[in-house]
């Protein structure tokens, strides 16, 4: 129905692989250019090639047809480089992989995350169209969901570091279901160790070593 409209962009979420893995031929076939953040621009160049890609400026609005707009909302946490992208006039977000469809999303600097769901909170989006799973019919409750998630993971690893706990697998042990299957507790670990650095960063926690403690107020 919508036959072959022209193309003047591709617009870019973030830089991994699941993402842009065929985006040298897309951009081949459809000769538009390809826009991303700032620090994704030059590895897309190296690859796709001179004058194919411009970057985007945070919070500036691309036309789409029919006299809409996406704005850029640069959403860093889950990679430094993620854009996520709010259409304004239909209170419709595309979040990349900031918001799932169907779990909650890994995370590399929890603290930059947590500041890019507040940030999309503001927008108060009803429609989520994530990067993996299915449409998220109200999003803003999905929203505080995450950010309540991880509120209250910040708090069992408070709780476990109070509790004796010292380092990252006794923290694992203390957060996590005893019955938490082997094949999640390489990303548990990984999810207590973005939280702990998070709590380091605001003086809330100190390390020594390998050992974790909370600080007194």
């Amino acid at each position: 129905e919508l036959g072959r409209p022209r193309m003047s962009a591709i617009l870019v979420t973030h830089g991994h692989e699941d993402h842009i893995g065929g985006l040298d031929r897309i951009q081949e076939e459809l000769g538009c250019v390809v826009r991303c953040h700032p620090k994704l621009s030059s590895y897309l160049t190296e690859r796709l090639g001179s004058g194919c890609v411009e970057p985007i400026k945070s919070r500036e609005v691309i036309p789409t047809g029919g006299g809409l707009g996406l704005r850029a909302l640069f959403t860093p946490g889950h990679e430094e480089n993620h854009i996520s992208y709010f259409m304004r006039e239909q209170r419709t977000l595309f979040s990349g992989d900031t918001i799932l469809g169907n779990s909650s999303s890994s995370v590399r600097n929890l603290k930059e995350y947590m500041a890019s769901l507040e940030l999309l909170a503001r927008q108060r989006p009803t429609l989520i169209c994530p990067g993996h799973g299915q449409l998220i019919q109200d999003g803003v409750k999905r929203i505080q969901w995450y950010i309540d998630h991880r509120n209250a993971r910040e708090e069992q690893v408070i709780k476990a570091l109070a509790g004796g706990a010292g380092n990252v697998e006794e923290v694992v042990r203390s957060v996590y279901p005893r019955n938490l299957r082997k094949n999640l507790r390489g990303a548990a670990a990984r999810n207590v160790t973005t939280h702990l650095v998070k709590l380091q960063e605001e003086g809330r926690v100190s390390q020594d070593a390998a050992t974790y403690s909370v600080n007194r107020a």
